[in-house]
Order: C-alpha cells, then structure tokens, then sequence
C-alpha cells in the first residue's frame, strides 16, 4: 500500500475522551493513547496528522469536537480514543451515534473479532461509531487502553480497509488502492443501506438555514435518525437515537431556531391586544391640543367674581369652539363644560358644578335647561381644572418603543388612541395548529357519551390534550387550528401535518412521539416531510420525549418572486396529559412569544420563575422535574409565596394541574447529594396561571 494511489494524504483528527487528562491539573503525559495513534500514523505515508483534542466524558464536549472538525473541513478521518466501555462515565458511543448518516458494521465488526484474539474482555467494548459522517469523513471510535489502541489500529492500517474506504467516499470505485471490490455494492455506490438519506456535505444540522433557493434540497441537509415507519415492526429502534438534551440546552436550541413573524400593520381597536409593537410611536402634534377641563364645571375668565353669569353651551353656542372663529366668550357668560371639553376661546379657568347654584331656568326649550347660574366662589386661577395645550404629550414625544408588548388591561390601546393613532405597525401573532395522534383516543363530543356504552372492551382514552391546550392557548389570545385526532397511519400523519403547516405558523402534536412501532412523528417528520428534528429528547420530568423540529415550506419571496424555504417550528408533545401541558408551557410559550416579537420586549420569552417556600416536601429525581403546585401570597409574611402539592404527579394524571397555578423547577439528583427538598426550603417556581391570596380556599 502506498499513498500515492490516492490523490491526496487522508487528513487525520485524533481525540481523546477522559476526564482526568482534560483537567488542567492533569500530568500533561497522563494521555498515553492520543500520542500513540499518532505514533503509528506517522509511519504510514498514506495519512497526515491534523489535529489532536483532549476533552471530557461528556456528550456535548465530544459532540462540539467532532462537528467542529467536520464543519471546518479538512479532516477525513476522526479516530477517538476512550469511552467506550460499561462505565457510567464512559459515553462516547452515545455522543457519536446521533451524528451518524450511515453505519459502518463491517469495521465494527473487524474491531471486535479482532480485539477478541487477545481477550474476552473485548466482549465489553461497545465500538458502535465506526460510521460515515457528512459522507465524507468517518468516525472511528476506539478504547482507551494503548494496548487495545495499537492493537486495533494495526488490523485497520494493515487491513487496507481506511485507505479502500477513503478511496470510496471520494467518489473514486477502489481500485487505486489495490482492494478487490467485487462488494462495492455493499459499501454504497448506489445501493448503501444507509440509516438515512445521509447529507450532503460536511455540516450538521445545528447550523440554522432559514431560507433555501427554491432548487435546494432540503434532504440534504440533515441526517435523518428515526426509523422507516414502513418497515417492519421488528425493525424499529429498540433505543432512541436521539440524544438527551438538558433543559437548559432545550431551551437555548428553541431560542436560536424561532425567530419572529413578519410585520403587519392592523388597525388600533380592541383585537390588538397580545401584539408587540413593532415601531416607535410618536406623537404628532400636542395632546392635548387646546385649553381642556380636567372637571365638569363652567369655563370663564379668572378675573370673574363671584356673581350670576348667563349659561352658554356647545348647543346653542358651537361656533365659541371652532378653531376658525374669533368671537370670544361674552361678558357676563359662562360656559357649560364636562370633563375633558375644549375651553371656549376667550375663558382661560373653570369652576366646578359643586361650586355653582341654579339661579333660572328657560321657560321654553327643554325642560330645566339652566339660563342663569350662580358662581358661589371666585373664578378660580387658570392653573386649577384646567390642562394646558401639551400638558400630557409633546409634538414629537416617544409614546411607545417597538417591542412594547399591547395587553389586555387596556392602558396601551387606549394610550395608542389618545394621540389618534389609526393603525400601527406590529408583529404577527402566530396562529397554532393542534392536533392529537393515536388510534386509543377518542372525542369527548363523540357519538359515544361514555364507557358504560362503548361496550366491553371496546373502551378507549378521552382526547383530553386537544381540549386543555385549547383553552391554555385561547386564553393567552392565540387562534387555534383544529386538526382532529389523527390515527396510527403514515398517510394521515402526512396529510394532517401538511394541512397544519400550510394553514398555521407553528404546529403542536401530541402522543407518538416514544418508542412504539405506531409512534410516527418523527419517522414522518424526518422522512415524508423533509424536516429537521433539533432535539428528540429531554432530560425532564415529566416530558422526556418531547420532541422539537422545523419543517420546510414553500414561501414565495415578495421582492424576487422566486419560491423560497421557510422553517415552520414544530412540536410533539407527549400524549400523556400532564406530560402535554408541562411541556407546553415550559418549551412551546417561549417559542410563540418569540414568534409573536417578544425578544424585543426586553423580559424574555420564558414564563416568570420565582421564588417560593415549600409546604411539603417533595423528592428529587435524576432529570429537572417540574412538580405541579398551588401558588399562594401570605400577606402576614410579606407576601411570601408558598408552594403547595397538587399531590400525585404521575404525567398521566392530568388532576394534578387542575389549579395548579406553579410548576417548582427541582433541580437534579446528584450521586452523592440529598434526596429530596423539605417542607419550609425554598425553591424556584414558574409561573403558568394568577397567584392566589393564601385565604382563598377555593382549591382546598
């Protein structure tokens, strides 16, 4: 074998995967592996050396080396060394395995027979990750120990097999290298048995594109880990591919990939409320714009006494206010005025009714209209009642800043209209699709009321998610999309999510998002739908399998007219309830208030965490767990919160929210750290419903 029957050297990556040698108290000799690769791919003129890391056992750190290698470009090959055995610290097949488009079982296989000759012990290594990544750069994972190094390494430089697959994955059919090919069918020149259908080109799937040339496949892009939802059963994952996430890198992925909807322009009415204002509004002229009366009363000038004026009024004396006019209010006249009314010109104070007695009244017109008016008191000075021209905004004064959220109590709409504004610029709000998934699930409003007359063993789940998530959604002012319940079938998973994608700006699902052979969301978002899932998993309680992912879509681009690709967020809840409305509210309202332009509100898109005193205590887990919880206010201590437990928080138990106004965020259960928090300890909460007062027995 000799290097030059390939056109280039291969570009080698090494890294090792240990705890102790990442510390930066570690004897810079301890790592005897990564230079001993090293050691051997130098004396082979076929490879050249390219990079050598040292990172912890830790999924992300591995995960965060190997794409950075093979984003840059560059590297053909990846050999790591360590983690790969039974201990609870050794992870390296679980980080390389989501980054996989195509398995390598053969090299696999060569590793393990061969490491087999020198001891049983090999039986406990788990070299899965012996695999192409981005189609042209493979991933060889190997132990820790400089014996099962060497020893692995020889068989695959002696073997020929990296130079032969080198040779394969850039295009060319073998023979430079000297192999017999006569398997090339099986090493994917057409017929690959790949997991996926692979991407093309060196970049992973956390790069965020959001908007594609019509020509782009969006295939391509990604690597595809779900199963073939049209195999057959026995073909299904028997573990998820998708990697745990933590909940903080959830959230952070969420964040990156939402951004927000297009700007709109609606009018300033009542349904505004729920936008966030997408420019500053500024006043353009004073308000108010004249003398005005902040009482009702009579306008006349300060110089008045006490005395009997002649009522005027806005009926029988409009033109005292039209801007054109320059007859002024008489002597020996007042003018009848209510609050907020334009003083007439020539008057310049106004005395209150209260201040005032009925002196006479017409004898013909309607009946007791006032013709005289006693002032019991002198005028008072024009600074009393009355509010100067621009006493509450200027011309040109900053009224509202873009990202100023329009709510419900009204003040933002009704300060919109004061300076008469007509219609202004916002961010859309986004519209949901909802739909339910499983054949076990049934609509309440269904032909059938109840069990008792289902028949015996015919009886089947109430859809409870569709209703629940309605009415959270309804009620935080979004428009919902009514998808139905959707059965176990390929073809009605397509359709439906088709129909939500086209109709809203994000979709909601829930169920079928685990490990059952009817669970399609993601083999169909993946597959059928040319989606991107972000994450597939969650290290939270309840809610593990949550599941986020963008969609493409076709969007045509206004300035261009050429089709473009929009990424439509999608999420798959888990189907059991209290699992659904967690997970809501923890994942997907931060989600649609960035979609709706909340980044710009300068609080975040997350729901408030506060501070509360537990009431009861409650056991921690090993995933951050969301327990459900009565928030109430002690106003005896401040204000203190206090959590109190809904009680059984199994995520089938949808009882459990029923009230529950807080979720307490327990933090992780730690090896050698406590088993629960106790009652009296403080902990934090997110706030998903109005706090109570702590005599409110309503839910006691």
């Amino acid at each position: 074998m000799s290097h030059e029957s390939l056109d280039t050297k291969i570009k080698v990556a090494v890294l090792t995967v240990s705890d102790r040698a990442s510390s930066p108290d570690s004897d810079p000799d301890y790592d005897k592996s990564g230079p001993a690769i090293r050691e051997l791919l130098a004396d082979n003129p076929a490879f050249s050396f390219t990079h050598h890391a040292i990172v912890p056992d830790d999924i992300s750190s591995i995960q965060d080396a190997v794409k950075k290698w093979v984003n840059d470009g560059g590297v053909d090959w990846i050999v790591t060394t360590g983690g790969t055995g039974f201990s609870p610290r050794d992870r390296t097949p679980e980080a390389i395995t989501p980054l996989l488009s195509r398995l390598a079982p053969g090299l696999v296989h060569l590793l393990v027979s061969s490491s087999l000759k020198y001891t049983m012990m090999a039986a406990l290594s788990r070299p899965v990750a012996e695999s192409v990544v981005g189609r042209e750069t493979l991933v060889v994972t190997l132990p820790g120990s400089m014996k099962a190094v060497r020893e692995n390494l020889t068989v695959l430089l002696d073997s020929g097999v990296i130079v032969h697959a080198m040779e394969l994955m850039k295009g060319g059919d073998g023979t430079q290298s000297g192999q017999d090919h006569r398997h090339d069918h099986d090493h994917g020149h057409g017929h690959g048995h790949e997991r996926g259908r692979g991407r093309g080109g060196k970049h992973f799937h956390g790069e965020d594109h959001h908007r594609h040339h019509h020509h782009h496949h969006q295939d391509d892009d990604h690597e595809i880990l779900a199963h073939d939802p049209s195999g057959a059963v026995s073909a299904r994952h028997r573990t998820s591919p998708y990697p745990i996430v933590s909940l903080e890198d959830a959230q952070e992925i969420i964040h990156k990939t939402v951004n927000h909807l297009p700007v709109v322009t609606l009018p300033v009415t009542a349904s505004l409320r729920g936008h966030v204002l997408a420019e500053d509004v500024y006043a353009f002229t004073d308000f108010p714009p004249t003398k005005t009366t902040s009482v009702d009363g009579y306008a006349l000038r300060a110089s008045d006494p006490a005395g009997t004026y002649t009522v005027l009024t806005s009926t029988s004396h409009p033109h005292l206010l039209s801007p054109t006019s320059q007859e002024e209010l008489p002597e020996g006249c007042i003018y009848r005025i209510n609050t907020g009314g334009a003083l007439p010109r020539g008057a310049d104070t106004v005395i209150m009714v209260e201040d005032t007695k009925v002196v006479a009244t017409y004898l013909e017109g309607p009946p007791g209209e006032e013709w005289k008016v006693e002032t019991l008191i002198p005028a008072p000075p024009s600074r009393i009642n009355v509010r100067q021209p621009g006493s509450d905004v200027r011309q040109g004064d900053l009224v509202m800043r873009r990202g100023e959220r329009i709510t419900s109590g009204g003040g933002e709409v009704g300060s919109l209209i004061f300076i008469g504004k007509k219609e202004v610029k916002v961010f859309q709000k986004p519209v949901v699709a909802l739909m339910s998934t499983g054949n076990e699930i049934r609509d309440i409003l269904g032909s059938v009321s109840s069990y008792a007359e289902s028949g015996e063993g015919d009886w089947k789940s109430w859809d409870t998610n569709r209703p629940s998530l309605t009415a959270a959604l309804e009620g935080m002012g979004y428009e919902v999309v009514g998808l139905g319940i959707v059965p176990d079938e390929i073809d009605a998973h397509v359709q439906t999510l088709q129909d939500g994608l086209a109709r809203a700006d994000i979709v909601l699902t829930t169920g079928g998002t685990s490990m059952g052979p009817t669970d399609l969301l993601k083999p169909v978002i993946e597959r059928r739908l040319g989606g991107e899932v972000k994450f597939g998993r969650v290290s939270v309680k309840p809610g593990k399998p949550t599941t986020f992912a963008v969609v493409p879509i076709d969007a045509p681009n206004d300035s261009s007219g050429d089709t473009l690709k929009r990424l439509k967020p999608l999420f798959a809840l888990p189907g059991n309830p209290a699992s659904a409305l967690v997970t809501f509210n923890v994942f997907v309202v931060p989600a649609l208030r960035k979609l709706g332009g909340w980044e710009f509100s300068g609080v975040g898109c997350e729901l408030p965490r506060v501070s509360v005193e537990l009431q009861q205590p409650v056991l921690l887990d090993s995933r951050t767990e969301f327990h459900r919880v009565i928030l109430r206010s002690d106003l005896r201590e401040g204000g203190k919160l206090k959590a109190y437990s809904t009680g059984g928080q199994r995520s089938s138990r949808v009882a459990s929210l029923s009230g529950a106004n807080g979720l307490l965020v327990l933090p992780q259960k730690v090896n050698s750290g406590k088993d629960e928090l106790g009652s009296g300890e403080m902990a934090e909460a997110i706030v998903i419903g109005e706090i109570l007062n702590l005599y409110d027995t309503s839910y006691f």
